[in-house]
């Protein structure tokens, strides 16, 4: 086989041209991540039964849910998790050949099967069936270096304004927000004032449930109409509450003639969070902290680099006070690893041209050893393509050994 390839030097060119182009747009293709893709797909359900303790939200919320789960395709399987903060969350993880899409869906298709089952305050807050993106690419930090906006404050405006953009990146699996806090109404009762008036919290529960509520008004001139009817006007009315006051003012109860009891007379009503169960800190400072997950098979630098150049373009809007940082990125190894490889090379170029060169005292024949080196690696990247293997330390660390084992073979 030595002897063809000798005997035949421009075919042999041929070939070797061929396997470097092929190689060189491979490497434009491969996937690019920190690990390897060996962590199974794992899709995630939460829901929320707020005032529930631990054992009511297994027992109402994650038994029914996890009984039409169990026996998707290809599950391996699943484990869920209830708090006494009232939420469930039920991680259900498949085999890696299942498609994380379609596994998704099976999932959601099932939970809707439990609907029925479920309470109704669970049903009215939302099931989230989200997929989880195993690796985690980048970590952002809203901050407030002066101290004028809380966490809250931070909270929501990456919500609103950063969480959707960074979203719509190519290649981002998903963004979350971790120790997301949204901005509720809070009613603090008085329980000696609801003693003496002989109310509970379900009754003021009650009378915001019925008054705080989005309905239609209807219309004043519809078919049929009276004779010279010309117009037909729309009825615009008060909608759903927005302002601490007009919660106050809600009645709870009326009375004899003008008697009422207002939500205000058996408590106060305050704009904070829904809920305080988690907060980030970042050097002792309130931050929020938003998570990045790659999708898998897509190139992290590429992403990385896109999500970059949003945050900077989103800083130039950022409220006075308010800043970002990344205290954590993937790529960072990668591309350490990277820039290692192309070392080596550069290195081992130069370690075959000192030696073949010293000994053989011949251009040609220095020449054409320094040309196996670069063809085989670059070569190797469209074996990896065929296999399906990514760009990441593991493979980079396999090349810089492959580096000294062509190096050998090209000065012997």
């Amino acid at each position: 086989m030595v002897n063809f390839f000798i005997d035949r030097p421009v075919f042999s060119a041929v070939i070797s041209i061929v396997i470097t182009l092929v190689g060189a747009i491979c490497i434009l293709t491969l996937p690019i991540a920190q690990y390897p893709q060996i962590v199974p797909p794992t899709v995630q359900v939460s829901a929320t039964y707020d005032g529930a303790s631990a054992q009511v939200v297994e027992e109402s919320v994650a038994t029914p849910i996890e009984q039409e789960v169990n026996g998707a395709q290809d599950m391996l399987y699943m484990n869920s998790v209830s708090s006494n903060d009232g939420r469930m969350v039920l991680n259900v993880t498949f085999d890696i050949s299942r498609d994380l899409d379609l596994a998704t869906v099976d999932v959601q298709n099932r939970v809707a099967l439990a609907n029925s089952r479920l309470p109704s305050e669970v049903v009215s807050r939302g099931i989230s069936v989200k997929k989880q993106s195993p690796d985690m690419l980048l970590v952002i930090n809203l901050n407030s270096p002066d101290g004028s906006r809380d966490t809250l404050f931070l909270n929501n405006y990456a919500k609103i304004n950063i969480t959707d953009a960074l979203a719509r990146v190519p290649g981002v699996g998903n963004v979350a927000v971790f120790g997301e806090r949204d901005y509720g109404m809070r009613v603090w009762l008085d329980p000696d004032k609801l003693a003496r008036l002989g109310l509970t919290s379900s009754d003021v529960a009650q009378a915001i449930r019925e008054q705080n509520v989005q309905a239609p008004a209807g219309q004043i001139g519809l078919p049929p109409a009276p004779p010279g009817q010309e117009f037909q006007l729309s009825v615009q009315v008060k909608g759903r509450l927005a302002d601490p006051e007009e919660f106050a003012d809600i009645i709870v109860r009326t009375g004899k003639g003008a008697e009422m009891v207002r939500v205000r007379d058996v408590g106060r009503v305050e704009l904070g969070s829904q809920s305080y169960s988690a907060f980030t800190r970042l050097n002792g400072s309130p931050t929020c902290t938003i998570q990045i997950y790659q999708l898998p098979g897509a190139n992290a630098l590429d992403v990385v680099a896109k999500i970059r150049a949003i945050m900077a373009e989103q800083a130039g809007y950022f409220p006075p006070g308010v800043t970002y940082t990344i205290p954590y990125d993937t790529t960072k190894f990668v591309t350490a690893s990277i820039h290692e490889v192309i070392k080596t090379l550069f290195e081992a170029v130069l370690l075959v041209l000192i030696v073949v060169y010293v000994f053989l005292q011949n251009g040609r024949a220095t020449l054409i050893p320094m040309l196996t080196v670069p063809v085989s690696l670059v070569g190797a990247f469209a074996f990896m393509q065929v296999f399906g293997f990514s760009i990441n330390t593991l493979t980079l660390f396999g090349l810089v050994l492959a580096i000294g084992i062509v190096v050998d073979d090209a000065i012997v």
